[in-house]
């Protein structure tokens, strides 16, 4: 009985690790959201603020993690390509119904010390002002730079908060900047520029911030989960495509965007 629930705990960590591998690299789906709704955040948090004693509580828990996390992280950077290359919105779609069937989990563990009127200011605070800064970035600057090596940095430290900071959503940020294609590429080859610039960005974010996300959640947590359901709902509505080219493509889109759901769903009843 215990080496089949070992197996299990191993398999659904592997699953869980590269959902959030690819999370952290998908457009508009945050794999540190994803760490929360799966239940890792917590544990994950603790390694990082006090690494000796969080490595002798959970390394069983995160070694299939860490390996999914690889797998699904560098395989979604290949997977990308394909998938844009053959349809943007139908990917795009894909990627929603992923976020939206995550919602629920979000919602019961924001709820799990309360909802009091903070929280909701914050949820609401929190989803106007991601809206308008990615529709602002995105639409009205249109912003488009070119990449090179302290772009590059910068990604890293925009990838480091998406760790730290549930529902940042990094990608999203990326391709309103014109940097989210060059830098995926530059991952999934190995590009000797782009990690060497990308790695020291991400873990000196992480190391700097990892002790206030964590004493944020630990002393404001109705407040600090509800500002992370905001900032979810904005980027999820941000990222909806608007324009179809007939039924077939909009019946596409609704099968992708159920197949998304339905993934995310059945990921929360074996959770």
């Amino acid at each position: 009985m215990g080496d089949r629930k070992e197996k299990k705990n191993w398999v659904l960590g592997l699953i869980c690790g590269a959902l959030m591998g690819g999370g952290a690299i998908l457009p508009g789906v945050s794999g540190g959201v994803l760490c929360v709704v799966f239940g890792y955040y917590r544990p994950m948090m603790e390694i990082l603020t006090h690494p000796k004693r969080g490595l002798s509580k959970y390394w069983r828990m995160f070694v299939p993690v860490a390996i999914g996390w690889v797998l699904g992280f560098f395989g979604f950077a290949k997977l990308i390509a394909v998938l844009f290359s053959a349809s943007e919105l139908l990917a795009t779609w894909l990627f929603i119904g992923l976020i939206v069937g995550t919602m629920p989990s979000l919602f019961r563990e924001a709820g799990k010390e309360g909802r009091g009127w903070p929280a909701w200011t914050a949820l609401t605070v929190c989803a106007l002002t991601m809206g308008a800064g990615l529709y602002y970035v995105g639409h009205v600057a249109a912003v488009q730079v070119e990449p090179n090596f302290w772009w590059y940095t910068f990604c890293g430290i925009l990838w480091g908060l998406g760790i730290v900071i549930p529902g940042m959503t990094t990608a999203s940020i990326l391709m309103a900047l014109g940097l989210y294609q060059h830098l995926t590429e530059g991952i999934s080859n190995l590009d000797i520029v782009v990690m060497t610039a990308w790695i020291p960005g991400l873990v000196l974010t992480v190391a700097l911030l990892s002790r206030l996300m964590s004493y944020l959640f630990r002393s404001h947590y109705p407040v600090a989960f509800h500002a992370v359901v905001g900032i979810v709902i904005a980027s999820t509505v941000m990222i909806i495509p608007t324009a179809y080219s007939g039924a077939g493509e909009a019946l596409g889109a609704a099968a992708s965007f159920f197949g998304g759901f339905a993934i995310a769903f059945l990921l929360d009843k074996i959770e």
